[in-house]
């Protein structure tokens, strides 16, 4: 069955070690579209922390998607607008809210357009600013949340070290009741129990009519896993860890040696 969707992870899967994409991956994307297969990126960014890189691959046309908060909003690239939306509810941002001062780690809300950042553990400032420079930085007070309050994905950013021991301390019912997803060495997300890059294979299938069956994904880290699994073609980076690998289908080669363009000129173009 031909590949009709190629679905592509940023972070070591599309950007190599110096986050840039190369010239290689550019002509692969550029030309799987020109034989009319859709290349989505997809990635736990808002799109506007990824807009320079769709520019960059020519995915800002009419008609292109991008699968943003680790497959919990669908948009068109060109306009931003939303094509489907899952957001955390208010009591959800609250429960996961009090876990964090539970475990004495800081916390943040993203949405479309701002980071949230309520209060913060006495000395524990977020390490999300190191990582976030797409969108500013508000502050919220927790006592004064609107009703209204939608929210794309939480996340807990701090010391490795410390963040993986607190996240064994993390009772299971939290696990029960979200998606809980280490994307980063130090950033922890949570994202809706019904969201995941798998799940987000999913709403492109319905939204464009392109069986699972016709797709490709490729990544490299645990939050890729879900849609390497889903789709009808999963290849793992060289560089990905265990679990993806083991997963996938076809291994390419790593993030430095352009393995998105070996990947789509191998498996996808004529």
């Amino acid at each position: 069955m031909s590949i009709k969707l190629v679905a592509i992870d940023l972070d070591g899967t599309l950007l190599n070690s110096n986050h840039e994409v190369s010239d290689e991956n550019k002509e692969a994307i550029r030309n799987a579209k020109e034989q009319g297969v859709k290349v989505v990126l997809v990635t736990g960014r808002p799109l506007k922390a990824m807009l320079h890189i769709l520019k960059e691959c020519n995915l800002t046309e009419a008609g292109d998607i991008a699968l943003t908060y680790n497959g919990g909003l669908v948009q068109w690239t060109q306009t931003g607008e939303s094509i489907r939306q899952i957001t955390f509810k208010k009591e959800e941002v609250i429960d996961i809210y009090k876990l964090s001062q539970d475990l004495a780690l800081p916390c943040n809300f993203i949405d479309l357009d701002v980071v949230h950042a309520p209060r913060y553990p006495e000395g524990k400032p977020s390490k999300y600013p190191e990582v976030m420079h797409a969108l500013p930085f508000e502050p919220i007070d927790m006592n004064d949340l609107p009703e209204a309050f939608p929210i794309n994905k939480i996340v807990y950013c701090w010391d490795e070290k410390e963040l993986d021991e607190k996240i064994k301390e993390i009772p299971d019912i939290y696990r029960e009741r979200y998606n809980l997803i280490k994307s980063r060495t130090n950033l922890l997300e949570f994202m809706p129990k019904s969201i995941d890059k798998g799940k987000g294979l999913d709403l492109l299938s319905e939204i464009l009519d392109i069986e699972i069956d016709e797709m490709m994904a490729i990544g490299d880290q645990e939050n890729d896993l879900a849609m390497v699994q889903r789709a009808g073609t999963g290849v793992a980076m060289a560089n990905a860890v265990k679990i993806v690998k083991d997963a996938a289908q076809v291994i390419t080669k790593t993030n430095d040696e352009h393995g998105v363009s070996y990947a789509i000129e191998k498996y996808v173009l004529n």
